[in-house]
């Protein structure tokens, strides 16, 4: 009979265990976040209040890597999420909603590490935030008037600095190859699938940012699109219930989601 009574009382307590697990994941993550903040306002401001410029610092997707190692090099716990820090059993490179991606070797190692570590890492950044130089119209064929370049905007409580991502960063589209959601959750489909790096499900229906005001908080995986990732950045797409979508037009994994 006692036996009986705690196996009932374990199954009506799991749920909610489970749950507060969960929560308490999500603010370790935005608790990360804030200390991004501090890391990437001290770039900027060290820079004329510009941030890095993709050209010069590494792959274009993993520039903040490279400039933004002396924040968070010694503190490296930081670059995983608590509801994502360990690799994916399948060896892949890339990360998921509850996996790491590796960072990289080559030019973003840490030049300082005679072992060439490749660090594990579930943050990636918004691509369309990057500054550019003089005369450059364009990087890997996306337009540079596009990007953000600074925190001077109205608008920076809309516009994603930093995040919840399966990839070292992207910039996504509002629709199309590179705005497309995933058919289903951490779905890999190349690098230039930008949306895709940033569509998981790793906080049950929603992920956590760092905005342009160096705020953080929760995001509807649907609310990704109504984000303002670059200046021309059509928020009420065709992903947006403003834009028309139908709730069945949504991937089948994505539907049981907040709409936006």
């Amino acid at each position: 009979m006692v036996i009986a009574i705690i196996a009932l009382l374990m199954s009506i307590l799991m749920p909610s265990l489970n749950l507060a697990r969960k929560q308490a994941r999500s603010t370790g993550c935005k608790m990360n976040l804030h200390h991004w903040a501090l890391i990437w306002d001290m770039y900027c401001s060290d820079n004329n209040g510009h941030f890095p410029e993709p050209t010069n610092l590494g792959w274009k997707r993993g520039t903040w890597i490279i400039a933004l190692r002396d924040g968070w090099d010694t503190n490296s716990d930081i670059l995983r999420c608590p509801a994502a820090m360990k690799r994916r059993p399948d060896g892949h490179e890339w990360g998921g909603s509850q996996w790491t991606y590796i960072q990289g070797t080559g030019d973003t190692v840490n030049t300082r590490d005679p072992q060439e570590r490749q660090e594990e890492c579930s943050y990636g950044a918004n691509c369309w935030i990057y500054n550019y130089q003089a005369g450059e119209t364009a990087i890997q064929s996306r337009p540079t008037e596009w990007n953000w370049r600074t925190r001077n905007t109205a608008r920076a409580h809309e516009v994603p600095v930093f995040g919840d991502a399966m990839w070292r960063g992207g910039g996504p589209y509002p629709n199309g190859q590179r705005g497309d959601p995933p058919q289903f959750d951490s779905q890999w489909l190349g690098y230039d699938r930008e949306m895709m790096h940033f569509c998981i499900d790793r906080h049950n229906g929603f992920v956590n940012h760092l905005f342009l005001d160096w705020s953080a908080r929760t995001v509807g995986v649907k609310e990704l699109w109504k984000l303002k990732w670059h200046k021309q950045f059509d928020t009420n797409g065709s992903w947006t219930q403003s834009g028309g979508v139908a709730p069945t037009e949504w991937p089948q994994w994505m539907r049981r989601f907040k709409d936006y």
